[in-house]
């Protein structure tokens, strides 16, 4: 047994251990981290089948040309709209989004966009828009908004460039 999965094995019997010794000895905070992960789980549940059999129909539907075209190197500036429409309408947060950045990356998307895409997935999905201006007020988004997007812009071009200038390509398992 290799030693990463025999601490994996060791991290999962200690924390089996601890939940139940906390039912038994009614350890709230163990029993509040069982809760969370559950619905953590659920959630994980819901969320991640229907979005990886989109992501599948994406990669057998969608030809590789269409987005080179649109999204690859030739593409010009307006690939970064393109990034923050994509990263505002994914449902699930990073979990989704970063098996969509390898999707699109796969099918030839540029390093600067996928980067883009990524960070906006971070901050710019519309529901969690809409749930901090409840909660915070529109004027903290408008200035989140307007510091976060220039930054990643700036970022994912520059980082794109340095990287895509010196030959560099993301690694794929299905390529190791």
């Amino acid at each position: 047994m290799k030693k990463t999965q025999l601490l994996t094995w060791a991290f999962l019997s200690a924390y089996t251990c601890f939940v139940v010794s906390s039912f038994i000895m009614g350890f709230e905070p163990g029993e509040r981290t069982a809760k969370s992960l559950l619905l953590f789980l659920r959630e994980m549940l819901i969320i991640l089948p229907p979005a990886f059999i989109l992501i599948g129909l994406f990669e057998v539907w969608v030809p590789k040309t269409l987005i080179e075209r649109h999204l690859g190197q030739g593409s010009g500036l307006a690939v970064y709209l393109w990034a923050f429409l994509l990263a505002g309408t994914t449902v699930g947060g990073l979990y989704v989004s970063f098996p969509v950045a390898s999707a699109l990356q796969s099918k030839g998307a540029r390093l600067g966009f996928i980067f883009a895409y990524v960070g906006f997935s971070g901050f710019c999905r519309i529901p969690m828009t809409l749930f901090e201006i409840s909660f915070l007020g529109s004027e903290f988004t408008l200035v989140r908004y307007l510091v976060g997007v220039p930054l990643t812009l700036f970022v994912s071009d520059r980082l794109g460039w340095f990287l895509e200038s010196r030959g560099y390509q993301l690694r794929h398992p299905e390529h190791d």
